[in-house]
């Protein structure tokens, strides 16, 4: 039983066969599956693929690479939407060094407004960070919220251990089954089992068995294969140490074990 802490599920990529890629991920093992917004238009779709079923989980936020179709009346709408609908974190939000055309000023005001809601809130969040890590530390040492992941982190080992310190994990996708991927890899063979999460990002960063297609959460056994194969573990105790980390960090409580979902 694993969890797909970052999947983005409600996107066009998936309107033609969306029902029978969840049938596949459910087969595989994936008990649950976290659905992060990008922007507002997608909310009420996202929220309302999430109601289907039990083991799908919404998170609502602003996603830093679209800066330009964020308004400022999407952070009220932020706030009404959780404080209106049971969502399990606020995400995806960070910053994006990576692309030179963002800029940086208006990314950096939209973070820390979505942090404090996330506070105000009592809720963790997901984080997009790419060549931005101490400006994303930075931030988070001064605005304290209720942990996260760091989804597909490819920072250092020191700041890794920073954002373990303010009560985050570390998501690893499919980049970490390429055998390219050394600096990854390594990386994933140090790190302590209580900082890792799976996570898929589909349908985007696909895995090496899969390269060039379409990612699916039904490849997230293939994440889980590689780190184990990586650090020298069996699969079947590293699923159940990942999921519990999801599970902690998130609140989730799975749907058929006859508890409340958050």
């Amino acid at each position: 039983m694993i969890i797909d802490t970052h999947c983005h599920l409600d996107v066009a990529e998936f309107d033609a066969d969306r029902g029978a890629v969840l049938a596949r991920a459910r087969t595989a093992g994936v008990a649950g599956i976290v659905i992060p917004a990008i922007h507002a238009a997608g909310w009420d779709g996202l929220l309302g693929l999430c109601a289907s079923a039990d083991d799908l989980y919404p998170a609502l936020g602003l996603h830093p690479v679209y800066l330009d179709r964020h308004h400022d009346s999407d952070l009220r709408g932020l706030e009404r939407a959780i404080a209106e609908h049971p969502v399990l974190a606020v995400g995806e939000i960070g910053l994006d060094y990576y692309l030179p055309e963002l800029d940086r000023a208006g990314q950096q005001a939209l973070f820390e407004a979505q942090l404090s809601i996330a506070k105000s809130a009592d809720l963790p969040v997901l984080l997009h960070v790419r060549k931005a890590h101490d400006d994303v530390l930075a931030i988070l040492r001064r605005i304290r919220v209720k942990g996260g992941i760091a989804h597909a982190f490819n920072g250092s080992i020191q700041q890794a251990q920073q954002y373990l310190d303010l009560g985050f994990r570390l998501g690893f996708g499919g980049m970490v089954t390429f055998t390219r991927s050394s600096r990854l890899r390594r990386l994933a063979a140090e790190l302590p089992g209580e900082a890792i999460v799976l996570e898929t990002d589909a349908p985007d960063m696909t895995v090496a068995a899969h390269r060039g297609e379409r990612n699916s959460p039904e490849y997230l056994p293939d994440v889980l294969q590689a780190l184990a194969e990586i650090r020298g573990e069996e699969p079947g105790e590293l699923a159940g140490l990942t999921t519990a980390n999801a599970r902690a960090v998130l609140r989730i409580a799975v749907a058929n074990e006859g508890r409340s979902r958050y």
